[in-house]
């Protein structure tokens, strides 16, 4: 659905996204936003918050070396072959 659509239609959208249905918008074809339920929203949140402790945790598990979790927080934004990541 185009921004234009979404716009004219947005409070459709939103009563999709409260019976779990999700809307994706697009832009010149191109797929920019989504109106989604709540609970997916929250899912994804959730998981964001989640997965940095679990790849911690794994490191040791591994026989890997530890990190703390500054460290792993701050590595996406640490440069990598000279190319902030």
């Amino acid at each position: 659905m185009t921004v234009r659509e979404a716009r004219a239609h947005f409070a459709d959208h939103i009563d999709q996204a409260e019976e779990g249905v999700p809307t994706v918008i697009t832009r010149n074809g191109a797929p920019v936003a989504a109106v989604v339920p709540i609970s997916d929203f929250e899912a994804v949140e959730e998981a964001a918050d989640v997965m940095p402790a679990r790849e911690a945790e794994a490191v040791p598990a591994e026989g890997g070396t530890t990190v703390t979790m500054a460290e792993l927080l701050a590595d996406p934004f640490t440069e990598q072959d000279g190319v902030a990541a």
